[in-house]
């Protein structure tokens, strides 16, 4: 199945989903390795695909896990550059737990995405602030994540 991305002369569109892992005041977090900011781990839907599937799926194939994909906590409209282009995304953001006991790991684990390496934190809630979290939002969402799915626009 093909990515749910179309690159045109204006802009890329993206069809992202994510998921909000919280464990004992912690947050799942994951970047690209050459990448300076953090984010949710999850990435793009395929066509076709459902966007709590396309979500397991990533979980599976980067970090060989079963997620069970809870409820709906935003959906965005982000638009953003990266790497010279201009993005236009829309994303799902789930609340997601482990299908089995799961340990907090410390430190930086690795995952990996098409090959290339992703690294993984485990981190505290209370210290979002201080490290580069796209999108920015997201910084105090997590610590205030709402009781009803919110639709956020991103500019």
């Amino acid at each position: 199945m093909i990515d749910a991305v179309f690159k045109t002369d204006v802009a890329v569109f993206n069809y992202r989903v994510a998921g909000i892992w919280i464990l004992d005041q912690h947050v799942l977090l994951h970047k690209n390795v050459n990448d300076e900011h953090w984010a949710l781990p999850g990435g793009r839907v395929k066509i076709t695909e459902e966007s709590k599937t396309g979500l397991r799926r990533e979980f599976q194939e980067e970090l060989n896990l079963n997620v069970k994909v809870k409820r709906l906590i935003w959906t965005t409209e982000n638009f953003f550059n990266y790497d010279g282009k201009s993005f236009h995304e829309i994303a799902f953001y789930y609340q997601v737990t482990s299908n089995n006991d799961y340990e907090l790991k410390s430190g930086e684990f690795y995952g990996t995405e098409e090959d290339k390496p992703l690294v993984y934190k485990w981190v505290p809630i209370a210290k979002l602030d201080e490290i580069l979290l796209q999108p920015e939002f997201l910084k105090n969402g997590i610590k205030n994540i709402p009781i009803h799915p919110e639709h956020i626009i991103i500019k």
